[in-house]
């Protein structure tokens, strides 16, 4: 089953989504991390159009939605949240699950605790979680905040194959997809992943954006956290703490990868699945 490309406007921003599964009634929406794109969800996007329909969001000044004019106020948690809520109102969705990759997952927490609460029904924190391990952040930030550039895709493809590696297993199809779908040819012809640098600026101005205890222990909807074996953003003592708190998370540990599982292969994908079908 193959994706169809959309574009909307939400807060004067023009934001790009794929979807898929669109006969269906019941709705899914899937948001990447924080460098990444809505392409990264194609695989379990695919395997959901069976049953769901399914939105994957490209946030702002990634993949193919617009570059923010207002990068100090318009790159944080709060922008993206409304930004989420003005999609969903445009598109009608009423009730819907939610999937998210570590940012995508931090957008999930705090709209299921704000403006999306009663709406979002089922919540997948993939690798995130209230609180986030301080070393790992400024890991992401060595990378994202100053994107490398390469003359050949293929130089590209093997770059992302050593900064992903905690992804996990991927073919060699899923790699290339993942380069392709993520990058952007520079004026001088080199090609570098298609994200605006200035989305880092998001740990400067708004260095407590990803402490989400308050919302977390207001949640009451079921939460799955898939978190990586390896991960160094989201600590052990902190998913067993997402065990105890709020809305007491199933924690299912993801092997043999760190941050994050990248969503592709029949375990992974069937855990979200059967969660999203009403299992535990």
């Amino acid at each position: 089953m193959d994706h169809s490309s959309h574009y909307i406007h939400c807060l004067g921003r023009e934001l790009h989504y794929t979807e898929w599964g669109s006969a269906h009634s019941e709705l899914v929406i899937a948001w990447h991390g924080l460098a990444r794109t809505g392409r990264d969800m194609d695989e379990l996007a695919r395997h959901l159009a069976g049953r769901y329909r399914v939105i994957c969001p490209d946030t702002l000044g990634r993949g193919l939605s617009q570059w923010s004019p207002a990068p100090a106020s318009e790159y944080c948690l709060d922008f993206y949240v409304r930004q989420a809520q003005a999609l969903v109102d445009q598109l009608g969705l009423d009730q819907f699950h939610w999937v998210g990759t570590s940012m995508g997952g931090a957008i999930g927490t705090l709209a299921a605790a704000g403006p999306l609460r009663g709406r979002i029904r089922r919540l997948v924190l993939n690798d995130n979680g209230p609180q986030l391990a301080p070393a790992a952040i400024d890991r992401i930030r060595s990378y994202a905040g100053s994107p490398a550039a390469f003359a050949t895709v293929g130089e590209l493809e093997q770059y992302f194959r050593q900064v992903y590696l905690p992804y996990g297993w991927l073919s060699d199809a899923q790699w290339r997809r993942l380069t392709e779908s993520s990058l952007r040819r520079l004026p001088d012809g080199r090609v570098t992943p298609h994200y605006d640098p200035a989305m880092v600026q998001q740990f400067v101005n708004y260095p407590q954006d990803y402490d989400l205890w308050a919302a977390w222990d207001s949640l009451s909807l079921p939460v799955l956290c898939l978190r990586g074996e390896s991960s160094d953003l989201l600590l052990p003592e902190t998913a067993e703490a997402m065990r105890q708190r709020g809305p007491c998370a199933a924690v299912v540990t993801i092997a043999g990868c760190g941050h994050a599982p990248a969503l592709n292969v029949p375990e992974q994908l069937g855990l979200v699945e059967r969660f999203l079908n009403g299992g535990a």
